[in-house]
This record gives structure tokens, C-alpha cells and sequence, in this order.
């Protein structure tokens, strides 16, 4: 016998209220990553759920480890629910948000709502997730007699940085293994594939010399202009070679930071920058990086005098689709549907997220949660971030009702 789909949705309607101010509490606890110590707010986030019934397991990782990510503090939270046998479903969504930054109109910690929209730092990506597992799983315990498996919320703080100390961790260390994965999304659209995402540190280093007498010198900076020349070049090449995945269009490079010199009147004997290579589902990580390394490392031989060092920063992963996630798929499409009278088509997205630890896992997973049509709609990662209410509302209701399909 299935759920009473009417009830399971006027429950949800029923708590819209509480649903609200979950979410505002969430948004008035900063957890900004960088610095990246989230420990805090996984504290209050732990005693709103318990307030709401839910036995909370608290993951602290080892301070160590987080040091290695370059974090001060992170506390998982799993919250899981038995309704009886059948198939574990992950619902992850991630507390650590990026800094405000400058611009903002309303008060990023404020929780502020105008014109049924409420604005904060992470209000939709992705601590409207936090509050749409919730309430999701919240409603379905009203029916749990009707309903096989079970329900794991995954409350992680290290996505920012990359997810090794967040869902990676978790299931290294074998406090989960989920059938399926839910993680948090940034709009109506079922994600079922993510680029991945290398960062390289490359120091170029010459030698320095009085501004007055510069042939005595090997200039850096005039070095790096040769290899950023080369980098720029490569990143026009990608274009012809595009991506099969809707909603990823191709491999893409960006130098994002650069830093060097001693003094306007000296020859600068070392420059240091830093590169973003988005990496396409149809790439290898690691082949990406070997022939990126190597073309930096030919450019440079061809200057005299000139060394380079190359360190990793970061080595992503592309989220790839896995065998089981087209029943995901299924179920979403068919209950926003339902719910919201669209059809939602499975696609790619540009970014790099941690839903790609289940993937790589063989965890069947895909991206969905509170989010208007597009991430820029939302101004995700921008000044006066915000989520209307009715978005976060509608994604309960069919995340509500997706697991319940999974689970009956």
C-alpha cells in the first residue's frame, strides 16, 4: 500500500511556517569558508533538529585533517531514520558558504524576506537544502508504517573546499553506504553530471636586478606573460572540443590569481599564479593534469634562464553518470511534474560540487534541491543571495515525494 500523497503533502504545507524560520536560523549563524571553522554552526543546526524530534549523530573530524584542507574546525551531522528493510537513501546537503563579500542591499546574515524572497549568504546554496531534507523527511515520518528502507540526512560543511572532509569522509570511514544519493541543487533542473576541477600554483622564477640595469636580471614577470600567452592559447583550442552533456558546454582555463615582485625598482625574480582547468564529464582527471604540466613545462624551457615549479592545489573529479541514477531521475521528473506542472529535463552543470564522492563511490546520485531556474537567478556565490519561498516550498513537497516513491 502506498503513502496518502494528499496528507504527505498537506503536512508539508502544514509546517511551511516552521519550515521558514529553520531556514532563518540556519542563515543567522555565519559559516564562511574560508576561514572555514563551521563547527558552530553545525552546533545549532543540531539543536534545531533535536528540537524537532531527531536524533543527531555528531561527526567531529580531526583537526589535523581538516588543517589538510585548509579548514579550522567541521562537524558532520547524520540524522537517520529506519522505516524497515529496503534501500538507504542519502539526502546531503552542505553548511559551509562562501564569504559575503561586498554589495549587498540586505543584511547577509539576516534572514531578511521581502516580497516572498529571503536573502542571506547561503540561503540557496545550500542551507535551503538543509531545510528541504527536513521537512521532506519530516513528513514522511507522519506515514513511516507505510514506508520500507531508510532515510539518512547528510549535513556536511567542507563543499567549498571540495568535500574530502565532508561526504568523502564520511564514507571512508564507513559511517554510511547509501544505495542512493540526493544532494543539494541549485535549480529546477535534475543534475545528473558536474565538471570537475583542477588548480595549479605555478611559480616562475628569474633573477633579480636593479631597475637600471635590467639585461643583468631574468625577468619573471616577462616570462609569465609567455606562459600565460601559451595558457590563453589552449583555452581558445577547447571550444572545438565540446562536451555531449546538456548544460556543460566545454573544457575551460582561467588564471585567477597572480602575485609578484619585490619593488617597482627591481626586476622581479619570481611571479606566482594560480589557474582554474575545468575538467568536462568526457575528461580524465589525470591526464588533464599530466598534459597541462607538460605544456607549461615546455613553454618554459624555451626562456632562457627561467625555471618553473608546479604544485596541485586541487584535483576534482567530473560527477559522472552511474548505473541506478535514471530511477532518480524518474521519480523527480515525474513528481515535480505533479507538483509544479513543469517538465524538469536531467542536464550538466558547469561547477564541481561534492555530490561527485557518492558518484565515485558507485552511489547512484543526483543533484536536486531548493533553487530557481538557474544559480544566477538566485545569485549564488554574489551579493543579495536570496531563494523564493515558494521554490523551497515546492522542492519539500517533491523531494517529499520522490523518496517515498523509492521507499514504497
Amino acid at each position: 500500500m502506498g503513502i496518502d500523497r494528499t496528507a504527505l503533502l498537506q503536512r508539508i504545507d502544514d509546517t511551511r511556517e516552521a519550515q521558514i524560520a529553520f531556514l532563518a536560523e540556519l542563515v543567522r549563524v555565519p559559516s564562511d569558508n574560508p576561514p572555514g571553522d563551521c563547527a558552530r554552526h553545525a552546533v545549532r543546526t543540531a539543536e534545531l533538529l533535536e528540537a524537532r524530534g531527531f536524533t543527531v549523530e555528531r561527526h567531529p573530524v580531526p583537526a589535523a585533517t581538516v588543517a589538510s584542507v585548509g579548514m579550522v574546525s567541521v562537524t558532520n551531522l547524520i540524522v537517520r531514520k529506519i522505516f524497515g528493510p529496503g534501500p538507504v537513501i542519502a539526502l546531503n546537503a552542505h553548511g559551509d558558504v562562501v564569504p559575503p563579500g561586498e554589495g549587498w542591499a540586505h543584511d547577509p546574515y539576516g534572514a531578511e524576506i521581502v516580497d516572498g524572497a529571503m536573502y542571506g549568504r547561503g540561503v540557496a546554496v545550500s542551507k535551503s537544502d538543509f531545510a528541504t531534507y527536513v521537512f521532506a523527511l519530516e513528513a514522511l515520518c507522519a506515514q513511516a508504517e507505510l514506508l520500507g528502507g531508510s532515510v539518512e540526512l547528510h549535513l556536511t560543511y567542507d563543499e567549498e573546499t571540495g568535500g574530502e572532509v565532508g561526504p568523502l569522509w564520511l564514507l571512508q570511514q564507513g559511517l554510511t553506504r547509501p544505495d542512493y544519493a540526493i544532494s543539494a541543487g541549485f535549480s529546477y533542473g535534475v543534475t545528473i553530471a558536474h565538471n570537475g576541477c583542477l588548480h595549479l600554483e605555478v611559480s616562475v622564477l628569474g633573477k633579480s636586478a636593479h631597475a637600471a640595469r635590467p639585461e643583468t636580471g631574468i625577468d619573471a614577470l616577462r616570462a609569465t606573460l609567455r606562459l600565460l600567452q601559451t595558457l590563453y592559447d589552449l583555452n581558445a583550442d577547447f571550444a572545438n572540443h565540446p562536451s555531449k552533456v546538456p548544460g556543460i558546454t566545454h573544457p575551460s582555463l582561467v588564471v585567477g590569481l597572480i602575485e609578484g615582485g619585490i619593488n617597482t625598482n627591481v626586476v622581479p625574480d619570481k611571479v606566482v599564479f594560480r589557474l582554474d582547468r575545468r575538467i568536462v564529464p568526457e575528461e580524465k582527471p589525470a591526464q588533464v593534469e599530466a598534459d597541462l604540466i607538460a605544456a607549461i613545462e615546455v613553454a618554459a624551457a624555451k626562456l632562457p634562464g627561467v625555471s618553473v615549479e608546479i604544485k596541485r592545489i586541487l584535483l576534482a573529479s567530473p560527477m559522472v553518470p552511474v548505473p541506478g541514477q535514471e530511477t532518480l531521475v524518474a521519480v523527480v521528473q515525474k513528481n515535480a511534474k505533479a507538483v509544479m506542472g513543469i517538465d524538469i529535463l536531467p542536464e550538466g552543470t558547469p561547477i564541481y560540487c561534492d555530490a561527485r564522492h557518492y558518484s565515485e563511490a558507485g552511489i547512484p546520485t543526483i543533484l536536486y534541491g531548493a533553487g530557481p531556474r538557474s544559480l544566477l537567478e538566485a545569485n549564488g556565490h554574489r551579493a543579495d543571495e536570496h531563494l523564493r519561498l515558494a521554490d523551497l516550498l515546492n522542492a519539500t513537497k517533491v523531494v517529499a515525494l520522490s523518496v517515498a516513491d523509492l521507499l514504497t
